[in-house]
């Protein structure tokens, strides 16, 4: 009993202890850890979109806008092509360079979109967006841009698909094709993805001449420049997508075959 009863005072003494105790401040404490840097993430690519050129400038071969869609405004850049402030554009998927400083024009810009191509006015900038990227302007590391040339693509031994057209048998007999399903086999010299929601193709098999000689397609499919592919699909003529996109001979929504 006695044991008990010590033992009981003894816990006693040490709970007013630990309550005297309680509010005092520490002699030393242990220095406080500065929270974890954690990087900011970096910009996604832009999806395609389409708008109002605000401001624009050329430097080192490359044309830049600033794009106005009506809910936002960005900055892209594309090889040097003509444009003109309020020219409604179609800026396809770019690669983000955000805190870019362009030594030509001396200026800052928060975020940049290099893209291969920008439609203005219902051409393409820089011919197709097919010319070399300039030297001196992008940063380092900085992914080339802009697609080969269709000459720096061999077109030769190109044979129809087995009841198939020939580019120059298309655009020849439009009038009777229009409307129907065809097929053709030709090599991929330009893609872009993600312009108004489709990527596009430009065909070529090395038949026809200057305006006979070039397929665009749309499709959901992905491709490659220099590509060997069958494409399928409705041949539809006069197509008017607005944003500058018009076309008197498309292939819509085109099956694609990489062989």
């Amino acid at each position: 009993m006695k044991k008990q009863i010590f033992y009981l005072s003894i816990g006693a003494l040490v709970l007013t202890m630990a309550a005297g105790c309680k509010d005092e401040t520490p002699k030393t404490t242990a220095a406080p850890q500065a929270p974890a840097q954690t990087a900011a993430p970096a910009p996604a690519a832009m999806q395609g979109k389409s708008g109002t050129v605000v401001e624009t400038m050329n430097a080192a071969g490359y044309t830049y806008v600033q794009v106005d869609t009506g809910s936002e405004k960005f900055w892209a850049a594309a090889p040097e092509f003509q444009v003109a402030v309020g020219d409604t554009v179609a800026v396809p998927e770019g690669m983000p360079m955000p805190n870019y400083h362009s030594k030509t024009l001396n200026r800052d810009f928060d975020l940049v979109y290099f893209v291969p191509a920008i439609m203005a006015g219902g051409a393409e900038g820089a011919a197709g967006g097919m010319m070399a990227a300039p030297a001196g302007e992008l940063p380092s590391g900085h992914p080339a841009i802009g697609a080969p040339k269709a000459d720096d693509i061999d077109l030769t031994g190109i044979v129809k698909v087995d009841g198939g057209k020939s580019i120059e048998e298309i655009f020849a007999g439009k009038a009777e094709l229009a409307g129907q399903q065809i097929s053709v086999r030709g090599k991929v010299v330009k893609f872009s993805a993600e312009i108004m929601g489709k990527n596009w193709i430009h065909l070529q098999d090395g038949t026809g001449g200057e305006g006979t000689n070039d397929l665009t397609i749309t499709t959901n499919a992905m491709a490659k420049v220099g590509d060997t592919v069958v494409v399928s699909g409705t041949l539809t003529t006069d197509k008017d997508f607005g944003h500058g996109y018009q076309y008197d001979l498309i292939i819509e929504d085109g099956q694609v075959t990489a062989e």
